[in-house]
């Protein structure tokens, strides 16, 4: 006779717990910065989310520890805008709505494309066709839910500058790839003493590590910046230099570039440009990222953009003195 199978044991009833202990949350943040214990929070699902409320000093909690009282009370106060939403601006946007500022100003024109996927935060599937502003605006209140985004699809330029700004500013990254409008934000950060963080080309680098900070006298292996340069000593904004090996005289600009060599397209990846996001605006030499121009990696462009969110936090700390600026 065959054997019979062994029954199936019922799973054992629930056991009852103990309640956890819950401390307060002054005592868990300073056993997790001893490292005593994990950090557990609620799962927040979709279902959930509407009543959620956000706690923003838990939420930056970590940026008074860094920076102490007086920088964090002047971050949390702080105004920025962001000219450019592309592969760099998009990242500086989020890295300054993780500092938990008060307000951003996010300001371009163009819309989403499927080939700003490569490299730009705000560039999903569902955002395809979106104006880069208001789906980089959508994200932000998903992160900082207490910041207040303007969203201005407009092109930065001669005629519209600084009417374009719908608040003043403490600080502004100048993230966008024509030589015209960046000379245009320099100038006036420049004779209105808003601190600026002027970016080079990102296009054709493939090195993060290589990005750096230096006054706009100082950079070189940027064409992008180097014409700006060029723009304002004509213009006499800056001053110019007169002959080999003297110091240089400062632009009082301070710049986010590469000395990277620039890597060439491939012909054959090139896309023809009406194939492109905006094919108004062709290859050229200064590093666009337009499908025409130079390859990206966002490896590099995200890179170039923390590196200018954190110069703009380190420009804005510095005004209130040696002691805020270095957290104490």
């Amino acid at each position: 006779m065959s054997a019979q199978p062994a029954a199936l044991q019922a799973p054992p009833g629930p056991v009852d717990a103990p309640a956890p202990d819950l401390a307060s949350e002054a005592d868990r943040a300073d056993r997790l910065e001893h490292g005593i214990g994990p950090d557990i929070e609620p799962h927040i699902g979709p279902d959930n989310e509407h009543d959620f409320e956000p706690d923003l000093e838990r939420r930056f909690g970590g940026l008074r520890r860094l920076y102490g009282e007086a920088g964090y009370a002047r971050l949390r106060a702080a105004r920025f805008a962001i000219v450019g939403l592309g592969g760099v601006g998009s990242w500086a946007a989020e890295a300054l709505a993780r500092c938990g500022v008060a307000e951003l100003v996010l300001i371009d024109l163009d819309h989403v494309a499927e080939s700003n996927v490569n490299r730009q935060v705000q560039a999903l599937t569902p955002t395809l066709g979106q104006a880069k502003a208001q789906a980089l605006a959508e994200r932000i209140a998903l992160i900082h839910p207490g910041c207040l985004v303007h969203a201005v699809e407009e092109f930065a330029g001669p005629d519209n500058w600084p009417a374009l700004l719908p608040v003043a500013v403490d600080g502004l990254v100048d993230a966008c790839d024509q030589v015209r409008a960046k000379e245009t934000l320099a100038r006036w950060s420049l004779q209105a003493d808003v601190p600026c963080i002027a970016v080079g080309a990102a296009g054709g680098k493939r090195r993060p590590e290589a990005v750096q900070v230096a006054d706009l006298s100082e950079v070189t292996h940027d064409p992008l910046l180097a014409a700006l340069r060029q723009r304002l000593r004509r213009a006499g904004v800056v001053a110019r230099q007169h002959g080999a090996g003297k110091a240089q005289v400062p632009a009082g600009l301070t710049c986010v570039f590469s000395r990277e060599p620039v890597s060439l397209p491939q012909a054959a990846a090139v896309a023809a440009p009406e194939a492109c996001d905006r094919p108004e605006l062709p290859a050229t030499s200064d590093g666009s990222l337009n499908c025409a121009g130079y390859g990206s990696s966002v490896m590099v462009t995200a890179t170039f953009g923390m590196v200018a969110a954190g110069a703009a936090v380190s420009q804005l700390l510095a005004r209130l003195g040696p002691a805020a600026a270095q957290g104490r």
